[in-house]
C-alpha cells in the first residue's frame, strides 16, 4: 500500500498575511517532490479540501496562519489530533459550513459530519502581524514562508514513514485560524 499525503495551502491572499499558506504551497508545487505527496493550493476552498480528503490520506499537512500572539513570522510545527478536533467541535458555534469561514477547523468538522478520515493532520503554522484588507505578506511573513518550505521539505525528505510517526506537539488552539476567511 503506497502512503498518500496531502499537503494544502490555505489562506485568503486578499487579507494581506492570511495569504501565507497560498504562498508556501506555490513554492513547493514548484519544486519536485515524492509521488506519494501531493501539494495543492486550497485557498479559501475549504469544502473543495474537503471533499478531496474524502479521497483517503495517510496524511494531511495544512499549512495556514496560526495566530497565538507570538513574534509575527514565527513558524511552528503542530499536531492535530482527533481529539482536539472533538474539543474544538463541542466547544464551537455549532456551525458546520460557513462560506464565508472556512478555516481548518470547519473544514475537519464537515470531514468528521461525512465520516471522512485526513489521517494524521499536521498544521504548518505562522504567526501573522497582519490581516486587514491588501494583497501582499509583511515582511515577517514572507521571511518565513522560507521557513515553511524547509519544514515541510524536511518532512517529506524524512520518508513517509517519519512524516506518520515523527512527535510534535499538540494543540486545539490553531484550529480557529483568523476570524475573516472568505471574501473581503
Amino acid at each position: 500500500m503506497t502512503t498518500r499525503v496531502l499537503i494544502a495551502g490555505l489562506g485568503n491572499i486578499f487579507l494581506s498575511d492570511d495569504g501565507f499558506g497560498v504562498e508556501v504551497a506555490a513554492r513547493l508545487a514548484a519544486q519536485p517532490h515524492p509521488e506519494w505527496v501531493r501539494v495543492a493550493d486550497y485557498g479559501i476552498r475549504g469544502i473543495h479540501l474537503a471533499y478531496d480528503l474524502m479521497d483517503g490520506y495517510d496524511a494531511t499537512v495544512l499549512v495556514d496562519t496560526d495566530q497565538r500572539g507570538d513574534v509575527p513570522g514565527t513558524v511552528r510545527l503542530v499536531e492535530i489530533t482527533a481529539e482536539d478536533r472533538a474539543a474544538d467541535r463541542a466547544a464551537g458555534d455549532g456551525v458546520l459550513v460557513d462560506p464565508h469561514g472556512m478555516q481548518p477547523n470547519r473544514v475537519l468538522h464537515l470531514l468528521d459530519s461525512c465520516g471522512g478520515d485526513p489521517g494524521r493532520v499536521l498544521l504548518v503554522g505562522c504567526e501573522p502581524l497582519a490581516l486587514e484588507e491588501g494583497i501582499g505578506l509583511s515582511r515577517p511573513v514572507l521571511a518565513a514562508v522560507d521557513v515553511a518550505v524547509v519544514l515541510v521539505r524536511q518532512l517529506w525528505d524524512a520518508g513517509p514513514r517519519s512524516l506518520l510517526e515523527q512527535s510534535v506537539s499538540s494543540g486545539t488552539s490553531s484550529l480557529s485560524g483568523p476570524s475573516r476567511r472568505g471574501a473581503p
